[in-house]
């Protein structure tokens, strides 16, 4: 099977494979979350993936809470993001950037002392690196106002705005892995009693209106969203799953995206693998992502489980990895070490096969 080297049409885009980059934190923008040279290099490297989907990258400076993690909220960041642009396209490719707000996640540290926002004061397990140390732990945010709510949809709206304008081809609005769209969607932390609380449709009102935003700023056929419906990082999780997701995609169809992303292990014992039962909810394009290789990528998309694959880690130490998809050579392992490391080692440094 050759499934994931098949053309296909994506939104606004016709592209040359399956195989997706993902979306990978890799800390490299260092002022001010300006993406820089070395960011267009490690991109256009990368630029024969079918689309590559760049970094999770802040809305805003209250939704940015990882170092050195690029924004799209300043014009010195959309410049920045127009050199990347610019280098992928170059190089025959297309990318996507990742947007995203972290929520209850961002620490004080980053917001000069003042207090995270989430959907409710409900404090998320866990810690990230800042300038003032490592292994920060999270502190109890406080609910945003629903005044507060309007304003962050039109830092989505307006990030968007800003990624089509530097060039890139578009956006995928990051709902998954615990941050504050998830942080709304998933009743372990919404314990709102308002009309963005409560019940399921009340609970993906944010998640609704951030879509409905960004589709309405750049078109639908450059905007795709991630969701992660098992994903228990930072302690979340939904007392109802299957309902809560299922009723999410479902209400995904009426946008007409690019595509839906989600993020699973598929054949993972501990989680209740809810992929098969979303792929029959959505009626247009589904990315996967979690775990898969080349034979499992090409047994899913033949098995009409997806319409694409996106591949996380390889792509970090195989900046050919279509290419050795397509010869069937062997891959080259990652450093972890470097991943969240300022420097081009781990990160530009990868050999590319001469073939």
């Amino acid at each position: 099977m050759n499934e994931l080297f098949k053309k296909i049409q994506l939104g606004d885009y016709q592209l040359n494979n399956r195989i997706f980059m993902a979306p990978l934190t890799r800390g490299r923008a260092v002022d001010n979350g300006t993406p820089n040279a070395i960011m267009a290099e490690y991109y256009a490297q990368r630029a024969s993936a079918g689309l590559i989907i760049a970094e999770a990258t802040a809305v805003s400076k209250t939704g940015l809470g990882w170092l050195n993690a690029p924004g799209l909220f300043t014009q010195q960041q959309q410049k920045g993001w127009e050199e990347v642009a610019n280098a992928v396209h170059e190089k025959g490719g297309r990318i996507f950037v990742q947007l995203w707000h972290m929520g209850s996640t961002v620490h004080p540290d980053f917001l000069d002392g003042q207090l995270p926002v989430s959907s409710s004061a409900v404090k998320q397990k866990g810690a990230l690196n800042t300038s003032k140390g490592r292994d920060r732990n999270f502190v109890m945010p406080r609910a945003l106002s629903k005044s507060e709510i309007s304003v962050v949809v039109k830092e989505f709206a307006q990030a968007s705005k800003k990624a089509v304008d530097a060039g890139l081809d578009g956006v995928e609005i990051h709902a998954a892995n615990g941050f504050l769209i998830d942080q709304f969607t998933r009743d372990s932390v919404n314990k709102r009693d308002d009309e963005y609380g409560g019940s399921i449709e009340n609970r993906l009102r944010f998640m609704n209106e951030v879509v409905k935003a960004v589709c309405d700023e750049i078109g639908s056929g450059k905007v795709g969203i991630r969701i992660s419906p098992s994903n228990s990082v930072w302690g979340i999780k939904d007392s109802d799953p299957v309902k809560t997701f299922s009723h999410a995609v479902s209400n995904l169809n009426k946008f007409d995206l690019a595509y839906v992303h989600i993020l699973e292990p598929k054949g993972d014992e501990d989680v209740n693998y809810l992929t098969p039962v979303l792929r029959n909810l959505y009626q247009g394009t589904l990315v996967i992502n979690g775990g898969y290789n080349k034979e499992s990528g090409n047994e899913a998309l033949g098995k009409n489980e997806a319409e694409a694959i996106a591949f996380g880690t390889p792509f970090i130490s195989n900046p050919d990895l279509v290419a050795r998809f397509t010869h069937d050579l062997e891959l080259t392992e990652p450093d972890s070490s470097t991943f969240y490391t300022s420097q081009a080692k781990g990160y530009t440094d990868y050999p590319v096969l001469n073939l």
